[in-house]
Protein backbone atom coordinates (compact mmCIF):
# COMPACT_ATOMS: atom_id res chain seq x y z
CA UNK A 1 0.00 0.00 0.00
CA UNK A 2 1.72 2.96 -0.92
CA UNK A 3 1.33 5.89 2.13
CA UNK A 4 2.60 8.53 0.96
CA UNK A 5 5.76 10.51 -0.25
CA UNK A 6 9.05 11.08 1.81
CA UNK A 7 10.15 14.41 3.31
CA UNK A 8 12.44 16.59 2.64
CA UNK A 9 12.56 18.36 5.89
CA UNK A 10 9.92 18.70 8.57
CA UNK A 11 8.95 21.65 11.11
CA UNK A 12 11.33 22.12 13.46
CA UNK A 13 11.24 20.54 16.97
CA UNK A 14 9.56 21.97 19.60
CA UNK A 15 8.54 19.57 22.87
CA UNK A 16 6.07 19.25 24.59
CA UNK A 17 6.18 18.29 28.25
CA UNK A 18 2.45 16.68 29.76
CA UNK A 19 1.78 15.43 34.00
CA UNK A 20 -1.98 15.35 33.42
CA UNK A 21 -4.86 13.98 35.55
CA UNK A 22 -8.21 14.08 34.81
CA UNK A 23 -10.98 12.00 36.28
CA UNK A 24 -14.97 12.17 34.92
CA UNK A 25 -17.04 9.50 35.72
CA UNK A 26 -15.26 5.88 34.57
CA UNK A 27 -12.78 7.54 33.18
CA UNK A 28 -9.35 8.72 33.89
CA UNK A 29 -6.45 10.22 31.80
CA UNK A 30 -3.10 10.02 33.31
CA UNK A 31 -0.20 11.03 31.48
CA UNK A 32 3.30 12.14 32.34
CA UNK A 33 5.44 12.51 28.96
CA UNK A 34 7.81 14.67 27.71
CA UNK A 35 7.74 14.38 23.80
CA UNK A 36 10.12 16.39 20.86
CA UNK A 37 7.21 17.25 17.97
CA UNK A 38 8.34 17.53 14.83
CA UNK A 39 6.06 17.15 11.80
CA UNK A 40 3.38 14.96 12.16
CA UNK A 41 3.38 13.02 15.07
CA UNK A 42 0.42 10.23 14.99
CA UNK A 43 -1.71 9.47 18.29
CA UNK A 44 -2.94 5.95 18.21
CA UNK A 45 -5.13 3.54 20.46
CA UNK A 46 -8.55 2.23 20.59
CA UNK A 47 -11.84 4.26 21.01
CA UNK A 48 -11.95 6.15 24.45
CA UNK A 49 -8.49 5.51 25.32
CA UNK A 50 -8.42 9.18 26.19
CA UNK A 51 -6.90 10.59 22.45
CA UNK A 52 -9.34 13.27 21.97
CA UNK A 53 -9.14 14.42 25.49
CA UNK A 54 -5.26 14.58 25.63
CA UNK A 55 -6.12 17.18 22.49
CA UNK A 56 -8.60 18.88 24.89
CA UNK A 57 -6.68 19.48 27.55
CA UNK A 58 -3.34 20.51 25.44
CA UNK A 59 -5.65 23.20 23.71
CA UNK A 60 -6.59 24.23 26.98
CA UNK A 61 -10.73 22.72 27.08
CA UNK A 62 -10.56 21.07 30.33
CA UNK A 63 -10.05 23.56 32.73
CA UNK A 64 -11.06 20.60 34.94
CA UNK A 65 -8.06 19.13 34.24
CA UNK A 66 -4.97 18.51 36.86
CA UNK A 67 -1.23 19.09 36.30
CA UNK A 68 1.10 20.72 33.66
CA UNK A 69 1.65 21.56 30.19
CA UNK A 70 4.43 23.16 28.92
CA UNK A 71 5.04 23.82 25.14
CA UNK A 72 8.28 24.88 23.76
CA UNK A 73 9.49 26.39 26.94
CA UNK A 74 6.29 28.33 27.40
CA UNK A 75 3.94 27.07 30.66
CA UNK A 76 0.21 27.01 29.49
CA UNK A 77 -0.53 25.36 32.80
CA UNK A 78 0.74 24.73 36.05
CA UNK A 79 -2.13 23.62 38.82
CA UNK A 80 0.26 23.78 41.53
CA UNK A 81 1.27 27.38 40.34
CA UNK A 82 -2.19 28.80 39.75
CA UNK A 83 -1.64 28.85 35.49
CA UNK A 84 -4.22 28.17 33.25
CA UNK A 85 -3.73 29.77 29.84
CA UNK A 86 -7.37 29.68 28.05
CA UNK A 87 -7.36 28.44 24.60
CA UNK A 88 -7.41 31.31 22.65
CA UNK A 89 -4.19 32.29 24.32
CA UNK A 90 -2.57 28.58 23.64
CA UNK A 91 -1.36 29.58 20.06
CA UNK A 92 -2.59 26.14 19.09
CA UNK A 93 -4.85 25.49 15.74
CA UNK A 94 -7.82 22.64 15.89
CA UNK A 95 -9.26 21.09 13.41
CA UNK A 96 -12.40 18.75 14.56
CA UNK A 97 -13.97 15.89 12.86
CA UNK A 98 -16.81 18.26 11.87
CA UNK A 99 -15.31 21.03 10.14
CA UNK A 100 -17.18 23.90 11.86
CA UNK A 101 -17.36 26.37 9.14
CA UNK A 102 -19.44 29.13 9.40
CA UNK A 103 -22.62 28.56 7.24
CA UNK A 104 -23.45 32.23 7.07
CA UNK A 105 -19.76 33.07 5.25
CA UNK A 106 -18.41 31.93 1.85
CA UNK A 107 -14.66 30.43 1.86
CA UNK A 108 -12.85 33.76 1.29
CA UNK A 109 -15.02 35.25 4.48
CA UNK A 110 -14.09 31.91 6.32
CA UNK A 111 -10.58 31.82 5.81
CA UNK A 112 -10.53 36.17 6.38
CA UNK A 113 -12.08 35.66 9.83
CA UNK A 114 -9.35 33.37 10.64
CA UNK A 115 -6.52 35.87 9.33
CA UNK A 116 -8.02 38.88 11.28
CA UNK A 117 -8.10 37.12 14.75
CA UNK A 118 -4.46 35.48 14.16
CA UNK A 119 -2.79 35.92 17.33
CA UNK A 120 -0.20 33.28 16.94
CA UNK A 121 3.49 33.08 15.53
CA UNK A 122 2.96 30.13 13.49
CA UNK A 123 6.07 30.56 10.89
CA UNK A 124 5.44 32.79 7.98
CA UNK A 125 2.10 31.32 6.87
CA UNK A 126 0.60 33.69 4.09
CA UNK A 127 -3.03 34.00 3.08
CA UNK A 128 -2.29 33.14 -1.04
CA UNK A 129 0.15 30.29 0.29
CA UNK A 130 -2.24 28.58 2.16
CA UNK A 131 -5.08 29.00 -0.38
CA UNK A 132 -2.73 27.89 -3.27
CA UNK A 133 -1.23 25.06 -0.89
CA UNK A 134 -5.15 23.86 -0.33
CA UNK A 135 -6.39 24.15 -4.28
CA UNK A 136 -8.85 26.87 -2.72
CA UNK A 137 -8.51 29.52 -5.14
CA UNK A 138 -11.92 28.51 -7.45
CA UNK A 139 -14.06 28.16 -4.41
CA UNK A 140 -13.52 31.01 -2.62
CA UNK A 141 -17.02 32.80 -3.47
CA UNK A 142 -18.70 29.38 -2.30
CA UNK A 143 -20.54 28.70 0.53
CA UNK A 144 -20.24 26.55 2.76
CA UNK A 145 -23.39 24.31 2.11
CA UNK A 146 -22.60 23.69 -1.71
CA UNK A 147 -18.72 21.87 -0.93
CA UNK A 148 -18.36 18.59 -0.78
CA UNK A 149 -16.95 16.83 2.35
CA UNK A 150 -13.12 16.70 0.81
CA UNK A 151 -13.29 20.46 0.17
CA UNK A 152 -15.19 21.58 3.30
CA UNK A 153 -12.39 19.92 5.40
CA UNK A 154 -9.74 21.46 3.25
CA UNK A 155 -11.31 25.23 3.97
CA UNK A 156 -11.05 23.84 7.77
CA UNK A 157 -7.04 22.95 7.25
CA UNK A 158 -6.41 26.25 5.49
CA UNK A 159 -8.64 28.43 8.10
CA UNK A 160 -6.78 26.58 11.07
CA UNK A 161 -3.16 27.37 9.61
CA UNK A 162 -4.45 31.59 9.19
CA UNK A 163 -5.22 31.75 12.94
CA UNK A 164 -1.06 31.10 12.74
CA UNK A 165 -0.84 28.34 15.37
CA UNK A 166 2.62 27.17 16.79
CA UNK A 167 0.79 24.10 16.97
CA UNK A 168 -1.55 21.76 15.11
CA UNK A 169 -3.95 19.62 16.29
CA UNK A 170 -5.98 17.16 13.93
CA UNK A 171 -8.72 15.06 15.70
CA UNK A 172 -9.42 12.56 13.01
CA UNK A 173 -10.49 15.22 10.46
CA UNK A 174 -10.87 12.45 7.75
CA UNK A 175 -12.76 10.27 9.84
CA UNK A 176 -16.64 11.73 7.88
CA UNK A 177 -15.12 11.13 4.70
CA UNK A 178 -15.37 8.18 2.03
CA UNK A 179 -12.17 6.30 0.69
CA UNK A 180 -12.09 8.37 -2.08
CA UNK A 181 -11.87 11.61 -0.81
CA UNK A 182 -9.34 10.41 1.91
CA UNK A 183 -7.36 9.72 -0.41
CA UNK A 184 -7.98 13.01 -2.06
CA UNK A 185 -7.10 15.23 0.54
CA UNK A 186 -3.85 13.15 2.31
CA UNK A 187 -1.44 14.66 -0.17
CA UNK A 188 -2.72 18.21 1.25
CA UNK A 189 -2.27 16.80 4.97
CA UNK A 190 1.10 15.44 4.20
CA UNK A 191 2.74 18.74 3.08
CA UNK A 192 1.64 20.80 5.72
CA UNK A 193 4.83 20.42 8.04
CA UNK A 194 7.11 20.88 5.25
CA UNK A 195 5.66 24.04 3.94
CA UNK A 196 4.50 25.88 6.76
CA UNK A 197 6.88 24.37 9.53
CA UNK A 198 4.15 23.51 12.13
CA UNK A 199 4.34 20.26 14.38
CA UNK A 200 1.44 18.34 14.17
CA UNK A 201 -0.39 15.84 16.57
CA UNK A 202 -2.93 13.30 14.56
CA UNK A 203 -5.60 11.44 15.80
CA UNK A 204 -6.68 8.11 13.70
CA UNK A 205 -7.66 4.68 14.24
CA UNK A 206 -6.28 4.10 10.82
CA UNK A 207 -3.17 2.11 10.56
CA UNK A 208 -2.49 3.57 7.02
CA UNK A 209 -3.33 7.05 7.80
CA UNK A 210 -0.62 7.03 10.76
CA UNK A 211 1.89 5.58 8.13
CA UNK A 212 1.62 8.02 5.65
CA UNK A 213 1.32 11.04 7.52
CA UNK A 214 3.66 10.53 10.63
CA UNK A 215 7.42 10.60 11.37
CA UNK A 216 6.65 9.10 15.08
CA UNK A 217 3.47 7.88 17.43
CA UNK A 218 2.12 7.84 20.66
CA UNK A 219 0.01 5.31 21.45
CA UNK A 220 -2.73 5.53 24.27
CA UNK A 221 -5.10 3.07 26.04
CA UNK A 222 -7.00 3.56 28.90
CA UNK A 223 -6.64 7.03 29.59
CA UNK A 224 -2.40 6.29 29.43
CA UNK A 225 0.54 6.30 27.04
CA UNK A 226 1.56 2.90 26.43
CA UNK A 227 3.85 3.19 23.87
CA UNK A 228 6.09 5.90 22.20
CA UNK A 229 8.47 5.51 19.06
CA UNK A 230 9.12 6.49 15.37
CA UNK A 231 6.28 5.30 12.98
CA UNK A 232 8.46 1.75 11.72
CA UNK A 233 8.53 0.53 15.20
CA UNK A 234 5.92 1.03 16.65
CA UNK A 235 3.65 -0.46 13.29
CA UNK A 236 6.16 -3.11 13.04
CA UNK A 237 4.36 -4.04 16.82
CA UNK A 238 7.84 -4.68 18.51
CA UNK A 239 6.57 -3.17 21.67
CA UNK A 240 4.93 -5.97 23.81
CA UNK A 241 2.15 -3.28 25.31
CA UNK A 242 0.82 -3.29 22.19
CA UNK A 243 -0.02 -7.05 21.54
CA UNK A 244 -2.95 -6.64 24.16
CA UNK A 245 -4.37 -3.93 21.48
CA UNK A 246 -4.59 -6.38 18.32
CA UNK A 247 -2.79 -3.58 16.83
CA UNK A 248 -2.32 -4.55 12.97
CA UNK A 249 1.71 -5.43 12.59
CA UNK A 250 2.64 -3.63 8.97
CA UNK A 251 5.82 -2.43 7.45
CA UNK A 252 7.01 0.79 6.85
CA UNK A 253 9.12 1.56 3.74
CA UNK A 254 10.98 4.74 2.22
CA UNK A 255 11.57 3.68 -1.97
CA UNK A 256 12.82 5.43 -4.78
CA UNK A 257 11.04 5.40 -7.71
CA UNK A 258 13.08 4.21 -10.65
CA UNK A 259 10.58 3.60 -13.43
CA UNK A 260 7.42 3.94 -14.56
CA UNK A 261 5.75 1.70 -17.54
CA UNK A 262 1.85 3.10 -18.31
CA UNK A 263 1.60 0.90 -21.10
CA UNK A 264 1.48 -1.85 -18.43
CA UNK A 265 0.04 0.14 -15.63
CA UNK A 266 3.10 -0.55 -13.08
CA UNK A 267 5.44 1.86 -11.21
CA UNK A 268 8.97 0.17 -10.25
CA UNK A 269 10.94 1.68 -7.32
CA UNK A 270 14.04 -0.13 -5.32
CA UNK A 271 14.57 -0.55 -1.62
CA UNK A 272 18.45 -0.53 -1.16
CA UNK A 273 18.89 -1.25 -5.00
CA UNK A 274 16.58 -4.11 -4.82
CA UNK A 275 13.92 -3.95 -7.25
CA UNK A 276 10.23 -3.93 -6.42
CA UNK A 277 7.21 -3.71 -8.60
CA UNK A 278 3.82 -1.81 -7.94
CA UNK A 279 0.62 -0.92 -9.34
CA UNK A 280 1.17 2.41 -11.37
CA UNK A 281 1.33 5.65 -9.02
CA UNK A 282 -0.29 8.32 -11.29
CA UNK A 283 1.70 10.94 -9.06
CA UNK A 284 4.93 9.40 -9.22
CA UNK A 285 7.68 10.58 -10.90
CA UNK A 286 11.32 9.12 -11.53
CA UNK A 287 13.67 9.88 -8.83
CA UNK A 288 10.50 10.18 -6.06
CA UNK A 289 10.93 8.90 -2.92
CA UNK A 290 7.94 7.52 -1.63
CA UNK A 291 6.36 5.40 1.33
CA UNK A 292 4.94 1.90 1.34
CA UNK A 293 2.91 0.31 4.25
CA UNK A 294 2.75 -3.47 3.91
CA UNK A 295 1.01 -5.59 6.06
CA UNK A 296 2.88 -8.68 7.64
CA UNK A 297 0.21 -11.21 6.54
CA UNK A 298 1.05 -10.33 3.09
CA UNK A 299 4.55 -11.10 3.04
CA UNK A 300 5.67 -15.07 2.35
CA UNK A 301 9.41 -15.99 3.44
CA UNK A 302 11.10 -18.64 1.59
CA UNK A 303 14.98 -20.45 2.95
CA UNK A 304 15.89 -20.34 -1.03
CA UNK A 305 15.29 -18.28 -3.51
CA UNK A 306 12.37 -19.40 -5.55
CA UNK A 307 11.92 -19.88 -9.11
CA UNK A 308 9.12 -20.47 -12.06
CA UNK A 309 6.36 -18.03 -9.59
CA UNK A 310 3.84 -15.02 -10.57
CA UNK A 311 5.21 -13.10 -7.36
CA UNK A 312 7.71 -10.14 -8.61
CA UNK A 313 8.66 -8.92 -5.77
CA UNK A 314 11.52 -11.15 -4.14
CA UNK A 315 13.82 -9.67 -1.77
CA UNK A 316 16.84 -11.28 -0.33
CA UNK A 317 17.57 -10.21 3.57
CA UNK A 318 18.57 -11.80 6.53
CA UNK A 319 16.31 -12.46 9.61
CA UNK A 320 16.71 -9.92 12.48
CA UNK A 321 14.27 -11.16 14.91
CA UNK A 322 11.78 -13.40 15.56
CA UNK A 323 9.22 -12.81 18.54
CA UNK A 324 6.65 -15.22 19.51
CA UNK A 325 3.44 -14.79 20.95
CA UNK A 326 3.17 -15.73 24.44
CA UNK A 327 -0.32 -17.62 23.41
CA UNK A 328 -1.25 -18.32 20.11
CA UNK A 329 -0.25 -20.05 17.08
CA UNK A 330 1.52 -16.85 14.97
CA UNK A 331 4.91 -14.84 15.50
CA UNK A 332 6.67 -11.62 13.78
CA UNK A 333 9.71 -12.16 11.89
CA UNK A 334 11.55 -9.17 11.63
CA UNK A 335 14.00 -9.35 7.84
CA UNK A 336 16.71 -6.64 7.53
CA UNK A 337 16.79 -5.94 3.87
CA UNK A 338 19.51 -3.78 3.53
CA UNK A 339 18.95 -2.06 6.19
CA UNK A 340 15.14 -1.60 5.79
CA UNK A 341 12.83 -3.67 8.32
CA UNK A 342 10.52 -6.10 6.92
CA UNK A 343 7.98 -8.22 9.20
CA UNK A 344 6.35 -11.16 8.35
CA UNK A 345 3.80 -12.66 10.09
CA UNK A 346 4.51 -16.93 10.19
CA UNK A 347 3.05 -19.56 11.85
CA UNK A 348 5.34 -20.84 14.83
CA UNK A 349 4.84 -24.06 13.16
CA UNK A 350 6.57 -23.08 9.80
CA UNK A 351 9.17 -21.37 11.94
CA UNK A 352 9.93 -24.90 13.43
CA UNK A 353 9.65 -26.95 9.83
CA UNK A 354 11.79 -24.56 7.72
CA UNK A 355 14.62 -23.80 10.79
CA UNK A 356 14.26 -19.74 10.63
CA UNK A 357 16.53 -18.36 13.52
CA UNK A 358 18.34 -14.83 13.57
CA UNK A 359 20.93 -14.28 11.51
CA UNK A 360 19.49 -16.88 9.07
CA UNK A 361 19.57 -15.65 4.88
CA UNK A 362 16.07 -15.33 3.79
CA UNK A 363 14.13 -14.26 0.61
CA UNK A 364 10.75 -12.61 1.58
CA UNK A 365 8.11 -12.52 -1.38
CA UNK A 366 5.53 -9.91 -1.89
CA UNK A 367 2.99 -10.06 -4.58
CA UNK A 368 2.54 -6.52 -6.77
CA UNK A 369 -1.12 -6.86 -6.12
CA UNK A 370 -0.38 -6.64 -2.23
CA UNK A 371 0.77 -2.84 -2.79
CA UNK A 372 -2.76 -0.28 -3.10
CA UNK A 373 -2.84 3.23 -3.10
CA UNK A 374 -3.15 4.71 0.87
CA UNK A 375 -6.63 5.43 2.62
Amino acid sequence: MRCGAGRDTVSESMSLKLELQLEFGRFALDVDFDAELAGVTGLFGPSGGGKSTLLRVIAGHESRARGIVRFDGVIWQDSSAGVFLPAWRREVGYVFQDARLFPHLDVAGNLRYAEKRANGEGGDIRFDDVVDAFDLRALMREHTDTLSGGEVQRVALARTLLSRPRLLLLDEPLAALDRQRKRDILPYLEALPKRFGVPAIYVSHTVSEIARLTESVLVMDGGRLVAKGDTATILAGDDPALEALSVETVSVLDVDVSEVLPDQFLTRVTLNDQPMTLPALADASIGERIRLLIRSGDVVLATREPRGISVRNILHGRIRSVERQASGAFANVAVDVGGARLVARLTQHAIGEMGIKEGDAIYALIKTASFERGS
